[in-house]
C-alpha cells in the first residue's frame, strides 16, 4: 500500500481538517516506510482495544438487563423490582450523570437501597459528608475520609460536569465556590447528586425534575437575601442604613 502524505491529510478530523496543507507539508519527506509499520502496529492495538470496549460494554449491558431491585415487602419503595438499565436510565437524566457514570455508579452502590435507610446513610458511607472532631467541648471540622475511589471518582466527574451547566446543581456550584472554592464546592454538588441518585433507586415511581437554576432565587428567605446584600455592600466600603418603605 503506497501511503502518502496526501493520503494521511486526507484522514484528519476535527479542526485539523482546516489544516490540511500545513499537515501535507509537515508530512512530505518524513513519513517513510517503517513509520507506516509502526503506525500499522499501533492502529492495530487500537482496533485491538476498541474491541475489547465493545466486548465489555456487550456484558455490562447484558448484566443491567439481568439485575433487578429486591422484591422484599419490607424493603419500602424500591420492592418493586425495577430493572437495573431502567435506574441507569434514570441516573442519566441527572445533570452531569452519562450513560457510563450511571453504570459505575450502580455497580458501586448497588440497586438495592434497603442498605442505607437514608440517604444520610448513602453519603456517610461514600465519606463526602464533613466529619466532625470533638475534644472536650471544642467541635472542629475534618477531612471526610477516602470511601469508595470508584465511585468518588464518578461522582467528581458528575459534579466537574453538572458544574458547567444552567441547571440547579451547576447554581448550587456557583453559589458555594464563591464562599468556599472550587474543591469543596465540587463535593457538595456530587453529595447533591448522591442524594438524587438514592431517591431515584430507591423510589421507582421518581423520576428527575429540573428545578432551574434561579431556583434558590425564586425560594431565598426575603431576610436572608437583605443580609446579605447589606453584607456586600459593606464589604465594598458603603455604611447601609435600612428604613421601612411606607405604605
Amino acid at each position: 500500500m503506497n501511503v502518502t502524505p496526501r493520503t494521511l491529510a486526507d484522514l484528519a478530523k476535527g479542526s485539523l481538517v482546516k489544516k490540511k496543507a500545513a499537515l501535507i507539508e509537515a508530512l512530505t519527506g518524513q513519513f517513510e516506510e517503517h513509520h507506516a509499520r509502526l503506525l500499522r502496529v499501533l492502529l492495530a492495538t487500537v482496533d485491538h482495544l476498541t474491541a475489547q470496549i465493545q466486548e465489555l460494554d456487550r456484558l455490562i449491558a447484558h448484566t443491567l438487563e439481568e439485575v433487578t431491585t429486591p422484591r422484599d415487602a419490607g424493603a419500602g419503595p424500591s420492592a418493586g423490582g425495577v430493572n437495573a438499565r431502567v435506574l441507569a436510565e434514570k441516573l442519566d437524566a441527572v445533570p452531569g450523570i452519562g450513560p457510563a457514570t450511571a453504570q459505575i455508579i450502580l455497580a458501586e452502590i448497588g440497586a438495592d437501597m434497603s442498605r442505607f435507610p437514608t440517604p444520610e446513610h448513602l453519603v456517610s458511607w461514600a465519606k463526602l459528608c464533613p466529619r466532625t472532631i470533638q475534644s472536650g467541648a471544642k467541635n472542629t471540622t475534618g477531612p471526610a475520609g477516602q470511601g469508595n475511589p470508584w465511585l468518588k471518582g464518578a461522582l467528581g466527574e458528575a459534579a466537574n460536569a453538572a458544574a458547567r451547566t444552567d441547571t440547579f446543581l451547576g447554581a448550587r456550584y456557583r453559589r458555594i465556590v464563591k464562599r468556599r472554592g472550587h474543591a469543596k464546592a465540587l463535593v457538595a454538588v456530587a453529595r447533591s447528586i448522591l442524594v438524587i441518585t438514592w431517591h431515584l433507586i430507591n423510589d421507582p415511581d421518581a423520576f428527575y425534575q429540573e428545578l432551574g437554576a434561579d431556583w434558590h432565587q425564586r425560594h431565598l428567605n426575603p431576610a436572608r437575601k437583605t443580609r446579605d446584600l447589606v453584607r456586600q455592600l459593606q464589604a465594598l466600603g458603603h455604611q447601609v442604613t435600612l428604613e421601612p418603605v411606607s405604605a
